[in-house]
């Protein structure tokens, strides 16, 4: 009652101080309040004041975006995407609406924003694939196991996000696929290796870890022997060039072309191992010894088919046995 009779007073005094009628009468009119019914974005705001209706419509707008990535549950604000509501023009539009209508809210969003946070998440979560890898044991290759990776899908990801931060205030949780990513070298795939025993003059291919062919070669002789390690073919030649090497041995030499009496016969598969080569020989006597000058040399049919069955970056052991 007090606070009517003061009110009252108010207004007499407006009036009799001669204040115009429209102040009065805006003086008396309670605050415009939305039509009932109304929602922005999914939010009921019908018959709250703009104020408090832009407050409820921010307070819902923050609410976290829910990201499910595998059995992850990531909760994302839309302030961390970029996105911001565009309050006044939807306050505006909901105090002019019919009831019960229903009115968007328009979201402003940095551009890039919504694809540098996916691409954090995928910095994260992405697993890369592991090929096999390739070791010796036992005077045999041996092949490491593959695990296959994943891979967020970026650019799915990026759009559903952007259209749930963009969309309704009431917002569903949003999946993030990954795709699977295959290895590329596997037990099943895996390509030639050669093993070559030094001491017993013997070549050995296999397919991975799968025998195939044994070969007997000549390997170097003490003054030149051949060099032990892991190495890998790193060029083919058919029909190559003989050059003499910086050595002792090849002093006063020339060059040999390609023919009957060319020293590295047909074929040519140069190793990782400067100068040291497979190839074939037309001194078929000196296969099965170690006479060579650091090669290994094959009888030249044999090192054709060879050829044939390697490729580049095929890897080379060489032990002593």
């Amino acid at each position: 009652m007090k606070r009517v009779s003061l009110l009252l007073s108010i207004l007499a005094g407006l009036a009799i101080a001669g204040a115009p009628a429209s102040l009065v009468a805006a003086a008396a009119d309670p605050p415009a309040a939305i039509p009932l019914g109304v929602t922005i974005g999914g939010v009921q705001v019908g018959g709250l004041t703009p104020e408090t209706a832009a407050s409820a419509v921010q307070q819902g707008f923050q609410t976290p975006l829910e990201l499910q990535l595998g059995s992850t549950r990531i909760l994302v604000t839309p302030d961390v995407l970029g996105a911001t509501p565009v309050l006044d023009k939807a306050i505006e539009r909901a105090l002019a609406a019919e009831p019960n209508s229903v009115i968007p809210l328009g979201v402003s969003v940095i551009p890039g924003a919504p694809a540098a946070f996916i691409a954090t998440l995928a910095k994260r979560y992405d697993v890369p694939a592991v090929d096999s890898k390739l070791f010796l044991r036992n005077l045999r290759p041996w092949l490491s196991k593959e695990r296959a990776g994943r891979k967020l899908d970026q650019r799915q990801a990026v759009r559903d996000v952007g259209a749930a931060v963009t969309g309704s205030v009431v917002r569903t949780p949003v999946t993030l696929t990954q795709r699977t990513v295959r290895p590329k070298l596997t037990r099943a795939n895996f390509g030639p290796v050669i093993v070559i025993r030094r001491s017993s003059n013997e070549l050995f291919l296999y397919r991975g870890t799968h025998y195939r062919r044994l070969f007997l070669v000549a390997t170097g002789q003490h003054q030149y022997p051949t060099p032990l390690g892991r190495f890998s073919i790193v060029v083919k030649w058919k029909n190559p060039w003989w050059y003499p090497p910086n050595s002792p041995w090849a002093q006063g030499q020339k060059p040999v072309p390609p023919g009957p009496g060319n020293p590295l016969g047909t074929r040519w598969m140069g190793l990782s191992a400067p100068g040291v080569g497979i190839h074939g020989t037309p001194t078929d006597g000196s296969i099965g010894y170690s006479v060579s000058h650091g090669c290994i040399r094959m009888h030249i049919p044999e090192a054709e088919w060879l050829f044939n069955h390697v490729e580049i970056g095929t890897t080379v052991f060489i032990v002593a046995s």
